[in-house]
């Protein structure tokens, strides 16, 4: 039952000339007139005409939806095509919930239900699918500013972006130009003062272990020695409660791979003679956090980076202490540990947009991407410390990083959560509140209740339980799921709501969990 008025975010209205710049504007109109003939004048009005990014008509027009959530909306697609994927990503597949059409924080399957996005497509779409404020995108497409683009030849916008991302990394305020000089000169490793444009979060992960890798290894020959030649690396990662590898996820490639626990063969290979070797950390244990450092920072080995998420998405949402983390990180000073914050996932959710701010930290490294770009692209983006400014040209980047329409995607979506930032702490601290209700409750279910704001684990004492609840709310439209493929894991609903989920989106949420561990109280008994 509701309990609260609903939540009416702020809808900037905006320009491409507000974003970008009176006089990158001005050229970029001048250019398109010449190539493309068409009036200045008319290019200089798409240029400043403004964009409401998320108009209250829109707003209410999606809350009056969520009645209709699970229920057969249109016709059904009919025959579609199977497709032609990996057996593993075939026996996976729901392609009932592919999407027809999607809007706001609804998605219109191939079977002619309506979804409610309650996990933001995977961290994809923090703002929700065909957000308004993205219509800027389409004008700079129609004024002719390009996509593709080199390292060599990064745009304006692209740039502008790099600014904009060491400036709110570092808390400076808009328009300090002085303190972002500053910051831009700083050679501390805690100094987030230099920006690599990737594309996928795996590539942002790869190139912050890439490195801190060159602390050991030539990534070039005829370069300098390494200040650690010489010393097996090791990369300490959060483990799981037994301390396993598996509760950590910071990409696909291979190394970060088999800093999960993958490819366990070779990566025994490797440690037996002395190229690398991983170690984990339980989350939340202090005692052994202290053994590992004591352990393994002393020759022939060397830690080589501390790399965490604040909240562990891939295992259960658990979240660090803040305890925990500070004195990670004091020991990573004391011993010349670089630290790389891994906020893929976080990032965007926080009203800071970074998460590890609101925790006080200052880490060497931070990946971020998913939630910046609004599934509009794939575009990760590496913030690290000039004293790890070491890679060559091309240690760490691929042809279309530097794509200025993904960088104009960064820009909208963070000047909305700017915009938003009281309505994203209010949310998310409402949502946080309805769950512990929640879990009060139904406390012979649900034992705890994980994560941060929008990003929710609700625990259970059995993988089953925790299973049959997801599946009732997948019956029910939701997009809900359990974390059953992880060795050790504990039984988890996972969620994670979209940015533009209001109150009565969360209402609308807790009611259908209600509903769904009511269905279990009766089956049980």
């Amino acid at each position: 039952m509701p309990t609260r008025s609903p939540l009416r975010f702020v809808s900037p209205r905006l320009s491409l000339q507000d974003l970008a710049g009176k006089d990158y504007m001005e050229a970029v109109c001048g250019a398109a007139s010449f190539l493309g003939g068409v009036p200045l004048g008319e290019l200089r009005r798409l240029a400043t005409r403004k964009v409401a990014f998320f108009p209250p008509a829109l707003q209410g027009a999606l809350s009056s939806r969520l009645a209709r959530v699970g229920t057969v909306c249109v016709c059904p697609s009919g025959q579609t095509s199977g497709g032609a994927t990996s057996a593993e990503f075939a026996r996976h597949s729901h392609a009932e919930q592919a999407p027809l059409s999607a809007l706001g924080y609804y998605r219109i399957g191939e079977d002619g239900r309506l979804y409610l996005t309650s996990k933001s497509e995977h961290y994809h779409a923090p703002l929700g699918h065909a957000f308004p404020g993205y219509a800027l995108i389409r004008h700079a497409q129609a004024l002719g500013i390009p996509n593709a683009t080199h390292n060599n030849t990064r745009g304006h916008i692209t740039r502008l972006l790099e600014e904009e991302m060491v400036r709110t990394a570092a808390g400076i305020a808009p328009g300090d130009n002085r303190m972002l000089a500053r910051t831009l000169r700083s050679t501390s490793m805690n100094a987030l003062n230099r920006v690599l444009n990737l594309e996928t979060g795996s590539l942002a992960a790869e190139a912050a272990l890439k490195m801190i890798l060159a602390r050991f290894y030539r990534s070039e020959a005829g370069g300098p020695e390494p200040r650690y030649a010489g010393r097996t690396p090791v990369a300490v990662v959060l483990g799981d409660d037994e301390g396993g590898l598996e509760a950590n996820y910071h990409g696909t490639t291979f190394l970060t791979q088999a800093m999960r626990g993958m490819w366990p063969e070779m990566a025994t290979q490797m440690e037996r003679c002395g190229a690398f070797a991983v170690r984990g950390v339980r989350p939340n244990n202090l005692d052994n956090l202290e053994a590992v450092f004591a352990q393994w920072d002393q020759p022939p080995y060397k830690i080589a980076g501390f790399f965490h998420e604040l909240i562990l998405m891939n295992y259960a949402a658990v979240r660090l202490s803040k305890g925990f983390i500070r004195r990670a990180y004091a020991l990573c000073r004391a011993h010349d540990v670089p630290v790389v914050c891994d906020e893929i996932q976080s990032c965007v959710w926080s009203p800071d947009l970074y998460l590890f701010r609101e925790y006080g930290l200052k880490p060497s490294v931070v990946v971020v991407g998913k939630g910046f770009p609004g599934g509009e692209y794939p575009a990760s983006r590496v913030l690290f410390s000039a004293a790890l400014d070491s890679l060559p040209q091309f240690g760490a980047l691929v042809t279309n990083g530097q794509e200025e329409l993904a960088s104009l995607a960064y820009l909208i979506t963070m000047r909305w959560v700017e915009a938003n930032r009281e309505n994203i702490e209010t949310a998310g601290a409402y949502y946080e509140e309805r769950l512990h209700e929640l879990a009060r409750r139904h406390s012979d279910l649900i034992t705890a209740i994980e994560g941060r704001r929008h990003l929710a684990g609700v625990f259970f004492d059995d993988v089953e339980a925790a299973k049959r609840f997801a599946k009732h709310l997948n019956a029910g439209g939701l997009d809900i799921s359990v974390q059953t493929y992880k060795k050790g894991c504990p039984p988890c609903a996972l969620t994670k709501l979209p940015l533009i989920a209001g109150t009565d989106v969360i209402d609308f949420v807790v009611a259908r969990m209600e509903q769904a561990l009511l269905a279990l109280t009766r089956k049980d008994a």
